[in-house]
């Protein structure tokens, strides 16, 4: 139904069905790790610099492919329903017991202790608990994740339009112009005159137009607030 609820899992699988063919993922993730995440540990390590995030070592034949995300999805889809990504120790949630018995079973499984988890989930969730659509990552490296659980209700299913506005300038500034012409629409006719005249619709409607801007810059600076891509993986509240 066009009402129901939006599932963040279903839509991050989705993207990447439409740019990975499912059977080559594995090998595609093998190959890179083999090529690249020793070299890069080494650079790090030499310059001094912080290392990568933990490479948990899995056994790649008994991963559910399904499960395995690259970290531009992951992007694409906190950017589109305007999300966060961000290390568990910044959740202020409960992590529930389902997850718990996800990841005691991962470990089993793979004869591994498992480590670097991260949580993708609304900005809220990292300041006040709440019951919405946290999905739980663990690192598998090179900036390849692995979906090890998700829990909570399901996002609002106008959630990604409601937060279109907030992907960037230009989206920001046509809803203004929008918005701001529907307001417009409203205006009685004959408010300001006796004859109406395209002139004052367009004058009311600039005026329009710098109220509502003046507000949303207003909101924007005195909240801290900023676009979509430059949120999705800050640890700063007021982002």
């Amino acid at each position: 139904m066009f009402w129901d609820r939006t599932n963040i899992e279903i839509k991050l699988k989705k993207l990447k069905s439409e740019q990975v063919r499912e059977f080559e993922i594995l090998e595609e993730v093998r190959q890179i790790l083999e090529q690249h995440f020793v070299y890069e540990k080494n650079i790090l390590g030499d310059i001094g610099q912080p290392k990568p995030p933990k490479a948990n070592h899995f056994d790649f034949d008994l991963l559910e492919t399904d499960n395995i995300f690259h970290l531009d999805q992951i992007k694409q889809i906190c950017i589109d329903y305007r999300l966060r990504f961000l290390d568990i120790r910044y959740f202020k949630g409960e992590i529930p017991q389902a997850a718990i018995s996800k990841i005691k079973q991962l470990e089993n499984t793979h004869q591994t202790k498992l480590g670097g988890f991260k949580i993708m989930a609304p900005s809220k969730l990292f300041k006040l608990k709440d019951k919405d659509d946290p999905l739980l990552f663990v690192p598998i490296g090179n900036n390849y994740f692995y979906l090890v659980h998700k829990w909570g209700n399901d996002l609002h299913p106008m959630r990604k339009l409601l937060v279109w506005p907030f992907k960037n300038v230009v989206n920001l500034a046509l809803f203004v112009l929008l918005l701001s012409y529907l307001v417009t629409l409203l205006v009685p006719n004959g408010l300001f005159s006796k004859n109406d005249s395209t002139a004052e619709f367009w004058i009311i409607f600039f005026f329009m137009f710098k109220c509502i801007a003046s507000v949303v810059i207003f909101y924007g600076f005195a909240l801290g607030k900023n676009f979509n891509p430059a949120i999705w993986n800050s640890k700063y509240f007021n982002a």
